[in-house]
């Protein structure tokens, strides 16, 4: 570390802890993190994680938030990639596949979601970034001419979260099973719509 400042040794250090977080989640389930196992994962002083950090919780809340953030993330570029609606539902859909349901991904998701029902601040970030998602993909669906994008918008967030969850029940919960299915509902939509509207 020779050379560097200050704060970039700190940065490098809130970096060692949120990562060494991200997999102790997933390996251990939130609760059972301590100071000392976050510490000694990442490789630094015990001492450091409340030096950089209000609490072990709030490591958790910001790693996790993070990993969330970044799995959404890719949200946009498959949006951009889409010239239909029924290609980014194919795409999202898609993006879910390489998730088992007991992946390290998938565990922190499930983790962070049930931190989130005892946590208040972590059902505030959580909440946070799935509105962040929910308006990405309402605007999306309105440019593309879908009709209630903002409904429609959560109920797909609610499917991606579901798939997710239940992939480590159900193996075989893949995107080749689902897309028919919310493609016939996106038609039913689509009919009411234009029924409502005459």
């Amino acid at each position: 570390m020779l050379g560097t400042t200050a704060a970039e040794r700190g940065r490098e250090v809130r970096t060692k802890l949120m990562a060494a977080a991200r997999q102790l989640i997933a390996e251990r389930g939130w609760s059972a993190v301590s100071t000392r196992n976050l510490a000694d994962r990442a490789g630094v002083a015990p001492g450091l994680v409340h030096y950089h950090f209000d609490s072990v919780q709030a490591v958790l809340r910001a790693a996790a938030t993070s990993a969330i953030r970044d799995l959404l993330g890719g949200v946009g570029s498959a949006l951009a990639q889409a010239d239909t609606p029924d290609q980014a539902l194919a795409l999202l859909l898609a993006g879910l596949d390489g998730y088992t349901g007991t992946d390290p991904t998938s565990l922190l998701f499930a983790e962070s979601y049930l931190a989130a029902t005892r946590d208040p601040a972590m059902r505030d970030e959580l909440t946070g970034v799935l509105d962040d998602f929910r308006r990405q993909v309402a605007q999306w669906l309105a440019e593309a001419a879908v009709s209630r994008p903002v409904e429609s918008a959560a109920a797909l967030a609610a499917v991606l979260d579901g798939m997710m969850l239940h992939r480590a029940l159900d193996p075989a919960l893949t995107s080749a099973r689902v897309l028919p299915v919310l493609r016939r509902l996106l038609q039913n939509d689509a009919t009411d719509g234009k029924g409502a509207s005459s």
